[in-house]
């Protein structure tokens, strides 16, 4: 894996590269199937909603201590928009990240691989803390954190377990 100068992130496979408003009207077919909600909610968005969302994306975190990193995962070998991966990183040296692969490129170690070589490119970075909130009955998304180094921990978040590359300091009483 190594990281170019435009900041995408390179596995064998895949590129992971900076989410463009262009990139809108592929993405919305990549992510149309409403089963990739199942455990996020939600429904798909059109193009004219990707176009807004990934508008907002390119001005920033409107908190100064928050910076969104937010890429799709192109498939190198076609050339293709296969999914995306995300952090949101802050305040400080912690990153919350997310990832979908859209539904006819799932089962093919695609998540696994972006997954992996996004967690490695945000630790290389200082992120001391990496986490992903996974529902329970998501075994794929559980397998692909695994894969990424992070463990489930006790935390819980709108009925989502909280996986995280280091255990938490416990707060004193």
């Amino acid at each position: 894996m190594n990281v170019d100068e435009a900041g995408s992130v390179v596995t064998d496979r895949l590129e992971l590269i900076p989410v463009e408003v262009g990139h809108a009207e592929e993405m919305a077919r990549v992510l149309g199937d409403p089963v990739l909600h199942t455990f996020i909610g939600g429904e798909p968005e059109d193009v004219d909603a990707l176009r807004a969302r990934y508008t907002r994306w390119a001005k920033g975190s409107p908190d100064p201590d928050v910076v969104w990193l937010n890429r799709v995962i192109r498939l190198r070998s076609r050339g293709c928009l296969v999914g995306t991966v995300q952090a949101t990183v802050g305040p400080g040296p912690v990153a919350d990240v997310a990832w979908v692969v859209g539904s006819p490129w799932q089962g093919r170690g695609i998540a696994k691989e972006a997954a992996v070589a996004w967690v490695a490119w945000l630790r290389a970075q200082g992120i001391e803390e990496i986490r992903a909130h996974i529902h329970p009955a998501n075994t794929a998304s559980a397998a692909v954190a695994e894969a990424a180094s992070l463990t489930p921990t006790e935390t819980w978040q709108e009925n989502e377990q909280r996986w995280s590359t280091t255990s938490p300091t416990p707060t004193p009483k």
